[in-house]
């Protein structure tokens, strides 16, 4: 497993972000009114996050519509994001690529072109398309064969939703964690029990514990304090694109030792995260426009939302947002 030192581990440069603790974004990509992307408002939509309070940035995840965008897309992207946090004081703010393509070549190629565009590290999905010849043997030999490739250092992204099923058990995670170049897991399938399992295994690190460098992120935010009660470390949530400091809120009360209090800001996150849930990419960024004015439509084949459904968002959300807007930005000015 690795840690962050001179090389990655296949000798490769370290990473420039070491991963912090806490909560990180899946970042949106946003779009003007003829689909092409909206940097300005890309930018715009990291700082913010940032600001917030968040551990790191996701770009070009599931909910960065990494389907529908190309490579160079990726790239402009991440290149965007990477100049704004930097720009805004954040330049020890490690940034994540979604980098998942069909091949090893393929994602390996795209994990160079990442790297070279200021990306720190990649999550990577396992390989789904030939779904029927992928089982637990071709799974283990996709990652290992992507992270003795890759420069960047790899988190397994194991969402059993968007890979036909795919769904790897801890014992195969488990397993992966002896490459060196592998240092973590995102447990979108929201298994906790799964993500204990591995922690436990890896030594995950954890608030007080330094452990062996690798991380264990829940997927969801509707479950962050279940993440750290299972020894996790730290959450990877689309819900934080829109809730950024309620979700920091949470984690901070949780690991100062106020439990009570989490738990309890917790119930109010979980039933706000599921209105976005259920609303899908489409939902979360009409939230984001409900309240902060900017975000936009997603690209087709995913369907704009009817203006009944976004008042149905805004109300939804409504409990949370009045805790978000409550909260102060943790780092107003940067970090660095």
């Amino acid at each position: 497993m690795a840690t962050n030192g001179t090389t990655n581990g296949n000798g490769f440069p370290a990473p420039g972000c070491p991963l912090p603790l806490g909560i990180y974004a899946p970042t949106m990509t946003f779009f003007t009114d003829d689909e092409e992307l909206d940097i300005p408002t890309i930018k715009r939509h990291a700082v913010r996050l940032a600001k917030a309070g968040l551990a790191g940035l996701v770009t070009m995840g599931s909910n960065g519509e990494a389907a529908h965008c190309t490579r160079a897309e990726k790239c402009a992207v991440t290149r965007a994001t990477r100049e704004a946090l930097d720009e805004a004081g954040f330049k020890n703010f490690p940034v994540i690529i979604g980098a998942t393509e069909g091949s090893v070549r393929g994602t390996i190629d795209l994990c160079k072109m990442a790297k070279k565009e200021g990306a720190d590290y990649a999550l990577i999905l396992p390989p789904s398309y030939f779904r029927a010849l992928m089982d637990e043997e071709a799974i283990v030999d996709y990652f290992n064969d992507v992270a003795n490739g890759s420069p960047l250092p790899l988190i397994l992204y194991n969402y059993p939703g968007a890979v036909a099923g795919i769904d790897m058990d801890s014992d195969t995670l488990i397993k992966l964690a002896d490459n060196k170049n592998i240092i973590g897991t995102k447990f979108t399938c929201g298994n906790t029990g799964k993500l204990a399992r591995v922690a436990r295994a890896t030594d995950a690190v954890t608030p007080g514990h330094k452990g062996s460098g690798y991380m264990a992120f829940g997927g969801m935010c509707d479950f962050t304090v279940q993440t750290l009660v299972s020894g996790g470390s730290g959450v990877i949530a689309g819900g934080a694109n829109v809730m950024p400091k309620v979700c920091v809120r949470i984690w901070d009360l949780y690991t100062e030792g106020k439990k009570d209090e989490a738990i309890a800001l917790q119930k109010v996150l979980s039933k706000g995260d599921w209105v976005l849930t259920k609303a899908a990419i489409a939902g979360t960024k009409m939230g984001i426009e409900s309240y902060y004015g900017y975000g936009g439509h997603p690209r087709r084949p995913l369907k704009r939302l009817s203006p009944e459904k976004v008042a149905g968002i805004k109300e939804g959300i409504s409990e949370v947002m009045k805790a978000e807007m409550g909260f102060p930005d943790k780092f107003p000015n940067g970090t660095s």
